[in-house]
């Protein structure tokens, strides 16, 4: 007799536990002028086959593609009257589009991310070529004559050279009534053939206000007071997944040591700081290493921007301290070393650029 066996349920990459995820919402926060900017390419006389949608993380490029995604398929006549009346990409949630995408089921949308690797137990590093590869069946296979297929790229910049590669020639060739969706988090370092054949649209990070919104519809519960939310507002740095970041685990308690570790750099409280590396390393708090990873790589990139001192020496030190620290992070995660060295390790390279800018 066949032994029955318990359905496993994959984890959705760079989910946050308790909110829902870019496919099911149906709100866009922010964003209306690129909102406005799709639904008026969509209902013009030549549409593009291929959209960059260009920003930070988090600031929520993927809810506006599975928005536009939604009302394409639920409208697929482009010149019919209600996309002509339209104000914005909204679907009603009870539609069978906004029901089948929400489920992550709907046949002409291929979502392209990072697989979940059964073996390890963890997300692959890179959106690797087979996934990219899956075009090939989803382009091919019969459709009407009035549909349209969408292929989200979540995101461009999870690729190697060979998805790239794959990628890139699809979009030289794109079938009938197909949308490309590509999402980058950083458009500028992906392939100069693969931007040649898109349109960019960038993305600005949301302002505080839009944070605030985001932060009371979906996170109202677990916010204190009004000087957390401030803290929210201010670490976030535009991007709502990273201030919903900061709610989980011990996101702000990280980000306020975190600022204050570094402002006394090269004096550095040697026990606050392993503290530190213990919370960012903490077994089963994914969410803080996603919060060290976050405030670190802002302050430093703000540090650059900023830089006080013009000098070449000073400002190539803190391009290879930014270099470095995501070189271990990504070292980190696609080995599984251990997080807290890569805290330690920071603020030992930053003690020393300090060390001999004085």
């Amino acid at each position: 007799m066949a032994r029955k066996t318990e359905a496993v349920e994959i984890p959705e990459v760079d989910a946050l536990p308790e909110v829902p995820l870019p496919r099911q919402r149906s709100a866009l926060i922010g964003h209306t002028t690129t909102e406005t900017a799709l639904l008026n390419a969509y209902r013009s006389q030549r549409l593009h086959h291929a959209w960059i949608l260009g920003g930070a993380k988090g600031i929520g490029k993927a809810t506006l593609a599975f928005r536009f995604a939604r009302f394409v398929l639920a409208h697929p006549d482009r010149f019919g009257e209600s996309v002509a009346t339209a104000s914005n990409l909204a679907v009603a949630e009870d539609h069978p589009v906004f029901r089948q995408a929400a489920a992550g089921g709907h046949p002409n949308i291929l979502h392209l991310k990072r697989p979940w690797d059964e073996k390890s137990k963890r997300f692959k590093a890179e959106l690797p070529v087979d996934e990219v590869r899956k075009t090939v069946s989803f382009f091919g296979t019969t459709a009407s004559a009035a549909a349209w297929r969408v292929c989200i790229v979540d995101a461009a910049d999870d690729m190697n050279a060979s998805s790239a590669n794959a990628l890139l020639k699809i979009l030289e060739e794109p079938p009938a009534r197909s949308l490309f969706l590509v999402l980058s988090h950083a458009p500028g370092r992906l392939l100069p053939t693969i931007r040649s054949r898109c349109r960019r649209l960038d993305m600005a990070s949301l302002s505080n206000n839009d944070l605030v919104q985001g932060l009371q519809e979906l996170a109202a519960g677990a916010i204190e007071n009004t000087s957390h939310l401030e803290d929210l507002t201010h670490f976030a740095d535009g991007s709502l997944r990273s201030a919903l970041t900061l709610l989980s685990g011990d996101g702000l308690a990280i980000t306020r040591g975190f600022v204050g570790l570094a402002a006394a750099a090269p004096s550095i409280d040697i026990p606050a700081l392993h503290g530190l590396g213990d919370l960012v390393a903490a077994r089963g708090q994914g969410d803080n290493w996603e919060s060290f990873k976050h405030i670190a790589q802002s302050w430093v990139h703000a540090q650059m921007r900023s830089c006080a001192k013009p000098a070449p020496a000073y400002l190539i030190g803190w391009a290879d301290l930014w270099s470095r620290l995501n070189q271990q992070i990504r070292e980190t995660e696609a080995l599984n070393l251990d997080r807290k060295q890569v805290v330690l390790q920071f603020f030992f390279d930053l003690s020393k650029l300090k060390q001999s800018a004085a």
